[in-house]
């Protein structure tokens, strides 16, 4: 019984030897694909590195053309007739005198409050905010670029900046200067 055991014991030995060697080559193997994973990411972040300073150097050169592109367009528009194409050309029907009033209301507004509320232009026009509502629709509609954003399901409205400097400088509505008088509150 004695042998038996011993048997037993040497096999059991035996049997935990050949785990260990298991174990042993299966973490090797796994080590070596991790060695081989991170020399690729090595590999992956010094290429990515690269193409980032490409990148930057591109990106000073486009730069630095787009400074010389400016001072050609500057010098064209100065010692010519050479209007930019990306200067917008606004197309605007005439507006009614209500709608003149709405549109004085709303650019005076703006320069005070940033963001216009229907209910801002409501109360210095003595119109409800629903006639509001449909004026800044048609004036929309007859080419007037007016901003609307939504916060907090409220629309507020604001005037394209090129647009309101261009008006400003050339009175592209035709207002009445009567009707500038009106506005001021």
């Amino acid at each position: 019984m004695n042998e038996f055991f011993k048997q037993r014991k040497r096999s059991f030995f035996k049997r935990q030897r050949n785990v260990d060697k298991e174990l042993k080559g299966a973490f090797l193997k796994i080590k070596k694909e991790f060695e081989e994973h991170l020399q690729a990411i090595n590999e992956n972040t010094n290429e990515i590195q690269s193409n980032y300073e490409c990148l930057c150097e591109i990106e000073a050169k486009i730069d630095k053309l787009a400074e010389r592109m400016d001072k050609i367009q500057l010098f064209l528009q100065s010692n010519s007739s050479f209007i930019a194409e990306d200067q917008k050309a606004f197309e605007i029907k005439p507006l009614t005198k209500t709608e003149q009033q709405v549109f004085m209301v709303l650019y005076a507004l703006e320069d005070e409050k940033g963001m216009v509320s229907y209910a801002d232009i409501s109360r210095k026009t003595a119109l409800s905010d629903d006639i509001i509502s449909n004026y800044i629709t048609s004036m929309i509609g007859k080419g007037i670029p007016i901003l609307k954003k939504y916060i907090n399901s409220r629309p507020f409205l604001k005037l394209d900046q090129e647009f309101k400097t261009l008006q400003a400088k050339e009175n592209l509505l035709m207002i009445d200067p009567a009707q500038k008088e009106l506005v001021n509150f």
